[in-house]
């Protein structure tokens, strides 16, 4: 029963991420927002709804494993799994920004400030306003350095401008899209915990394997979506601006409900993965690297964590 219920109610709170973020887009367009700046921080941060709500949930619920693994699982799964994907799938990939140069260090300051943060084997309500503080940051960053990239066809954007418009309509799926994702993460870490129990295994296992997975889901879909289009932009800035927001806004924002403790000490492995995919992105970023060979190589990196991670939940 309690696999049914961990399976519905992921479902349910990626389909809430998905209807915020239609509805979100929505909003945007309406009010002449560029398309760049609804791709790097709109999707971006609205793919991380799920991240978000199951984060906070657990550490509402005083599961801290679960909150930081979900994080640190899903930042792997974006580079390792929804990157890869992005450079397998996408049939050319030639982005107009220079990620190296205006993206790396946003990539790989938070992953750093994490490491720093892990040794004190707490993530303070202190650290989560910094974390959240950085978010900001970048956001004002993209704002001043976005206006180069991604705008949308001249044909597509008169469409979405007069697409017909309902406040009433885009309000009701808003709430039905908030009440989906906050019912749906409830149930996914009480579900998860539970499979946790039965199993014999750590939360921490469960959090950022199978919890990561199912959060993972909205990037991957929406970055292969956006790559098979051709916006290679917008696929590699969501990765990018996910993995951002989910150790800034997911990890500050569970901090922020309650401290979490756990002892960091015991998940070196997964936080070497973190660092090494996070190096890997840096390096394919500044030598341009967006090709298959480079997918694959991440793919390796992948099947390593998942044969780790998975060893340890069949002992």
């Amino acid at each position: 029963m309690d696999y049914l219920i961990f399976v519905l109610s992921l479902a349910a709170l990626i389909w809430g991420a998905d209807l915020l973020i239609a509805q979100s887009e929505k909003i945007a367009l309406r009010f002449n927002i560029s398309e760049y700046v609804i791709g790097a921080t709109l999707i971006a941060l609205g793919t991380s709804l799920p991240e978000m709500a199951a984060s906070i949930a657990a550490s509402y619920n005083d599961k801290a494993e679960i909150a930081v693994s979900n994080v640190i699982g899903s930042n792997i799964l974006n580079i390792t799994l929804v990157l890869a994907m992005v450079f397998l799938l996408a049939k050319k990939i030639n982005p107009h920004r220079d990620f190296f140069a205006k993206d790396s260090s946003w990539a790989l300051f938070p992953v750093l400030l994490f490491c720093v943060m892990s040794l004190e084997n707490n993530f303070s309500r202190f650290d989560g306003v910094l974390l959240i503080l950085l978010m900001l940051g970048y956001l004002i960053f993209l704002k001043q350095s976005g206006s180069d990239v991604l705008t949308l066809e001249d044909e597509e954007l008169e469409k979405e401008e007069h697409a017909p418009f309902s406040w009433v309509h885009v309000s009701l799926l808003l709430a039905v899209g908030f009440v989906l994702v906050i019912v749906g993460a409830e149930f996914t870490v009480e579900s998860a915990s539970s499979i946790a129990r039965s199993l014999g295994v750590s939360e921490w296992i469960i959090g950022i394997v199978m919890i990561s997975m199912g959060t993972s889901m909205p990037e991957l879909i929406v970055s292969i979506v956006a790559a098979t289009k051709g916006k290679a932009d917008m696929a590699i800035g969501n990765i990018i601006g996910s993995n951002m927001a989910n150790i800034t806004v997911v990890l500050g924002s569970a901090a922020l409900v309650r401290d979490l403790k756990l002892d960091m000490h015991s998940y070196l492995f997964d936080i070497a993965v973190l660092i090494a995919a996070t190096l890997m992105l840096v390096f394919i970023t500044a030598n341009r690297m967006y090709s298959k060979p480079a997918g694959i190589s991440l793919l390796v990196l992948l099947a390593l964590f998942l044969h780790h991670t998975l060893g340890a939940l069949a002992h």
